[in-house]
């Protein structure tokens, strides 16, 4: 597999992190998690089936855990150990914190000049706002996207997906593997700084013209993403259910408008988004009304226009066509998992279901650093590393 061979070691706990270990550990990175003595907090959040959570199960599948008290120096110098001989080192914690540890990058980079060095933090290593304690909702509500999220009675609305969290995953995922390219030309490695709002900022380009262009807010729905378009936009049917309408170029609004009878609607979606395109979007409001969902969904398959059903999120992770993409996997005992979404043709990512207990693989690390089995007692003794959970 493409990450064969590339060691991880991650610190991080909650999401944007261990996501981003867990897509390495599917394209075959080892990725070590160390935990603290409580555990990773996610092993307790949320529903559990068949021992573990879900959330735990679809973040922490084909790792390793080494639970370790970094608040005690025998810790510390089993991981500084373990350092020294690893790829990629991920922390997350609140800037400051590794310097406190003594596990910064100046440190590391001194045992280990060629290791890949990934802070992940809320607002990143440097800036006013840099040690303000934030997780995902905070930072789109900081940074302008809950504003845009808003419900039809004018108000902002709850994010449904956690994408400032997600997009500090991914764009630490680029990082890293630029870094790793770089690294075979010149043998050295380097420090990403990864901030969540940074990474979900980057994410709007395509939302910026008001903002830019006019030095203003946008006026929410009023704007093409957010319902000003007519054929971008979702409406309820007669049986109470919901489609979209999810492409506002012209033509698409010609084959729908002309199945429909009223082709002579489609010179306002010529128009800018907004309220001159009220007309179009007070007919389709209308005329989708009218039927259930299932004669639309009949009605709408000849026509060439981009439209879905609103899915509950129960029926659209069962939908085939993600089952048939290997989006959702059912393992040996019965438990749902999220498939592998980079698809490679040559050596693809394997799904391993085995998860971790809790310091389960201590022994194991340790001996591969040569640590005796009487030193390591001692460690577990002193309470350094945490007995294995079984």
């Amino acid at each position: 597999m493409k990450l064969e061979g590339i060691k991880v070691i991650d610190l991080s706990l909650f999401l944007p992190g261990p996501h981003l270990s867990m897509m390495m550990a599917d394209h075959g990175a080892e990725v070590i998690k160390v935990e603290p003595p409580a555990g990773e907090p996610v092993r307790q959040v949320g529903l559990s089936k068949d021992g573990e959570t879900v959330w735990f199960r679809n973040t922490h599948r084909n790792k390793q855990s080494l639970c370790l008290n970094l608040k005690l120096p025998e810790a510390r110098d089993v991981l500084l150990k373990l350092c020294a001989e690893a790829d990629i080192f991920i922390e997350a914690f609140r800037p400051g914190a590794v310097e406190r540890m003594g596990l910064d990058y100046d440190t590391l980079k001194a045992i280990n000049p060629g290791l890949i060095y990934c802070s992940i933090s809320a607002y990143g290593q440097t800036g006013s706002k840099r040690l303000l304690p934030a997780h995902d909702l905070s930072i789109q509500a900081d940074s302008g996207t809950v504003s845009i999220n808003e419900g039809a009675d004018g108000q902002p609305a709850m994010p449904g997906m956690p994408v400032a969290d997600m997009a500090g995953s991914l764009m630490a995922l680029s990082g890293i593997l630029m870094a790793l390219y770089r690294r075979t030309q010149t043998g050295e490695g380097d420090y990403l700084d990864i901030s969540m709002q940074d990474s979900l900022v980057a994410w709007l380009p395509n939302v910026m013209g008001p903002v830019f262009a006019e030095q203003r807010s946008p006026v929410v729905k009023h704007e093409r993403s957010w319902g000003g378009a007519a054929l971008y936009g979702i409406y309820r049917t007669a049986d109470d259910q919901f489609l979209s309408l999810g492409g506002s170029e012209v033509k698409f609004a010609v084959n729908l408008l002309t199945a429909l009878d009223r082709a002579d609607l489609a010179e306002l979606c010529k128009q800018p988004p907004g309220p001159v395109q009220d007309p179009v979007k007070d007919f389709l409001r209308q005329t989708f009304a009218s039927q259930t969902l299932a004669y639309w969904t009949d009605w709408l398959q000849p026509v060439d226009v981009c439209w879905a059903p609103v899915r509950s999120l129960h029926e659209a992770i069962h939908e085939p066509h993600l089952v048939e993409r290997e989006m959702l996997v059912v393992d040996e005992r019965g438990n749902e998992h999220l498939g592998i979404p980079i698809k490679f043709l040559q050596e693809p990512g394997q799904l391993q279901f085995n998860l971790p207990q809790l310091g389960q693989h201590n022994r194991e690390i340790l001996m591969q650093l040569g640590y005796s089995d009487g030193h390591i007692d001692r460690l577990m003794a002193a309470k350094a590393v945490s007995e294995t959970v079984s």
